[in-house]
């Protein structure tokens, strides 16, 4: 789809909270070359008061007034998440762009109904994968890639936090939970580091410190023929965080947070060939050698780099460029997050 109407996309956003405020209408205000925040919609007053005086947009109390506007090319839709599904689906049946707030949706059918009205439609759907844009994603790909750390063994990725929570994202009415609530970020960095493979999946999901009846931890390992296997765990019942980053290699390892990191490795042919010996250790002790290693470092640059998403989009919206968040790997995701409702619904609560 490209833009029509304007050089800049003229934008709705649907929801002016947590992510619709501090991250979407964050993310473009700045970027008065390519977007415009035409309207809002939100069910508080207040908040419609405040995004009319920054951004001097049309504020509207219902999501069909948006939809009516016909100056609004493409929609934000970034309301609770039960409500991803029909909200995105309504906009594309009138004629407008989405952007997705992730989770896609709570549940796979759903997703197959976004991804059949797009097409229905002929408008573009994305969802807001940002974490895609990490510059320390990124590096971990770059080193994986260069091939130091030779096969890739395993993939560990965690986010550890101790804290409770008792908002509308403890509920599971509502699609809340940490699997859809964090678990959208780390896998879809997974299945991107996966490749095409499709993963056996293992999950384990408990409700540990939450006042609601949705998990806040979660277990989760993908295994594929050939490949890593890779472990996700998302916790807010860790008190002692693991680094976020832990990756294995037969030549090496990566290890680090989101803003730094480090490996070591060793060329092969800096060791001798070791073929199997099975006379007796002449010390009775076992095998022992000194590895030549080689070890690097690096440092996040500061600062957010989730606009390009909305970069990217622009280019895709005014020139047809190729979409980079294509919403099929998205379903790929929630592919798995039902899976993994299958094999631990209702999630534990050890009390």
């Amino acid at each position: 789809m490209k833009s029509t109407q304007t050089k800049t996309v003229a934008v709705g956003v649907a929801g002016l909270g947590r992510s619709g405020w501090d991250i979407h209408c964050a993310l473009l205000a700045p970027m008065t070359d390519k977007y415009r925040i035409a309207a809002v919609f939100d069910g508080q007053a207040p908040r419609r008061d405040e995004a009319m005086a920054r951004f001097g947009c049309r504020a509207y109390d219902s999501y069909d007034a948006l939809l009516a506007d016909g100056e609004v090319e493409l929609v934000i839709v970034a309301m609770p998440s039960h409500l991803h599904a029909e909200y995105s689906i309504r906009a594309l049946e009138a004629g407008k762009a989405v952007v997705c707030e992730k989770p896609m949706a709570t549940n796979l059918a759903d997703a197959d109904r976004m991804l059949a009205a797009a097409r229905k439609s002929g408008h573009l759907l994305t969802v807001f994968q940002n974490r895609r844009y990490d510059p320390v994603f990124l590096k971990v790909k770059e080193v994986i890639a260069s091939g130091k750390l030779g096969r890739i063994v395993e993939i560990k990725m965690t986010s550890h936090h101790f804290a409770r929570r008792w908002d509308w994202q403890t509920l599971q009415k509502y699609g809340g939970g940490t699997l859809r609530n964090t678990g959208p970020h780390l896998l879809d960095q997974a299945l991107d580091l996966i490749g095409e493979r499709e993963p056996q999946v293992f999950c384990r999901m408990e409700c540990v410190l939450t006042s609601g009846d949705a998990e806040d931890h979660v277990k989760l390992i993908l295994a594929v023929p050939n490949g890593p296997l890779v472990d996700l765990e998302i916790t807010s019942a860790c008190a002692y965080p693991q680094e976020h980053w832990l990756v294995m290699g037969s030549q090496g390892t990566l290890a680090g947070s989101d803003k730094s990191l480090r490996w070591k490795y060793f060329d092969p042919r800096d060791l001798p060939p070791r073929p199997v010996d099975e006379r007796p250790t002449p010390d009775r002790s076992y095998n022992r050698e000194t590895i030549p290693w080689k070890e690097e470092t690096w440092e996040s640059p500061t600062g957010s780099r989730w606009g390009q998403f909305y970069d990217d989009l622009y280019q895709t919206l005014h020139t047809g460029a190729p979409l980079v968040v294509r919403p099929e790997t998205v379903r790929r995701q929630m592919a798995i997050i039902e899976e993994c409702f299958r094999q631990s619904r209702p999630p534990v609560r050890f009390r």
